[in-house]
């Protein structure tokens, strides 16, 4: 009896290297989560191997989600600039050549638009876009049902665009204000909180309207709110995602299309020329990137799967 194939599915965080053991149809048959390795290229390859190995049983395929630029011809990561510069420039194929697997990544923002036009909320939307927030900014655009990832695949790195024009530091851009992780630890921080990274914590004192966490929630949301805009006015998009551990606090996402909403008020003509897309929770949250890095593995090595996204027009530079 020939067993089903079983691959395994890696989300690169700069906070913690999420996997799981999934199917063909796209099932989740098993999920962790550890550290991200911090101290180099051979801990992060160490990492996986004992992962695999862990797994006790015949692996098909190794799909990866990570920061930065990825070249799909070779499963190049660029992220020079990135919370994890040892995998700038690093083709994982190539490294983990000796485990005799198919190994195919994609970018994080990307492979959770993936996910969420293949079985998530963005499945019935030919225009859409992920925002997932996490330790920056990731997002993926979907247009007229294709991926659009751009010439040079940057298509959708949200965290680069400016978000306080008069400061031209990296603490101006989205990556930096919209970051999950600062947030969190900017409320635990001024609740006096043992443990900073703590989100449940910092969401209890926002959900208990502590005025401290609710000022920096709200600035928070506001920051989500004005980068959605900031892309409806270039795309004109249908529906907006939010991925992320985050996302699964209601609250948030009430708040981001409360902050929207707020800002069209001030602004009229912008209301009535800019079509107010929706803002919803992706259906997949922290495990979107697991399913759309599979997705492209599936796809790379023409697996067949429950739905289709047609990737054929992805321009690569």
């Amino acid at each position: 009896m020939i067993s089903e194939p079983r691959y395994l599915a890696v989300d690169v965080g700069g906070t913690n290297l999420k996997y799981a053991l999934m199917d063909q149809s796209g099932t989740l048959i098993t999920k962790s989560r550890i550290e991200t390795p911090q101290d180099g290229l051979a801990h992060f390859l160490n990492a996986i191997e004992t992962i695999a190995k862990q797994l006790e049983c015949q692996l098909n395929g190794i799909a990866f989600s990570t920061p930065g630029r990825v070249d799909i011809k070779t499963d190049t990561i660029y992220c020079r600039n990135s919370s994890l510069p040892y995998l700038d420039e690093v083709c994982l194929p190539r490294q983990l050549k000796k485990m005799g697997l198919p190994v195919t990544v994609e970018n994080d923002g990307k492979s959770a638009v993936l996910a969420e036009s293949w079985m998530g909320n963005l499945s019935n939307v030919k225009n859409g876009m992920a925002i997932v927030l996490g330790t920056c900014v990731g997002g993926g655009i979907i247009l007229n049902g294709h991926l659009w990832a751009g010439n040079r695949r940057l298509a959708g790195e949200v965290s680069l665009m400016p978000a306080v024009q008069d400061d031209l530091s990296d603490d101006g851009l989205f990556g930096h204000t919209g970051s999950a992780v600062r947030m969190v630890r900017a409320v635990n921080q001024v609740m006096g909180a043992k443990h900073l990274s703590d989100g449940k914590q910092a969401f209890a004192a926002i959900n208990a309207g502590q005025p401290e966490a609710l000022a920096i929630f709200t600035h928070y949301a506001r920051q989500i709110a004005s980068l959605i805009l900031n892309v409806q006015t270039v795309l004109d998009l249908d529906r907006y995602v939010i991925g992320g551990g985050i996302s699964f606090q209601a609250r948030l996402i009430e708040e981001i299309n409360r902050q929207y909403d707020l800002i069209l008020q001030q602004r009229p003509w912008v209301k009535a020329t800019i079509a107010r897309p929706e803002i919803m929770s992706s259906r997949f949250h922290n495990d979107a990137n697991l399913y759309g890095a599979v997705y492209r593995l599936f796809n790379k090595l023409d697996v067949k799967h429950d739905a289709h996204i047609d990737l054929d027009n992805i321009k690569v530079g």
